[in-house]
């Protein structure tokens, strides 16, 4: 079960780098801001994974649902940031 774990890490951690090198190149902002999503979800799934192999789930799943409330209060503001002003 370790191994499989440890496998799904290393993945993990190359889609992280190819997404961040997305985040850095991208040739639109809806490209980088895709990537920042992938990339955040890919992070709070890595802090579960770390919960499973300390055997300590409980302390990373609460860590990793602060992580994620934290990336979607950061996506909205961007979004909102990125969206402009409407003027009625």
């Amino acid at each position: 079960m370790e191994v499989m774990i440890f496998i799904s890490v290393i993945v993990l951690i190359a889609i992280i780098g190819l997404m961040l090198r997305r985040a850095l190149h991208g040739p639109t902002v809806f490209d980088r801001m895709n990537a920042l999503g992938v990339i955040s979800a890919d992070t709070i799934l890595l802090i579960v994974l770390f919960g499973y192999l300390d055997k300590r789930q409980d302390m990373y799943v609460d860590i990793a649902m602060a992580y994620a409330v934290l990336g979607f209060v950061g996506s909205v503001a961007i979004a909102k940031y990125l969206g402009g002003k409407k003027h009625d």
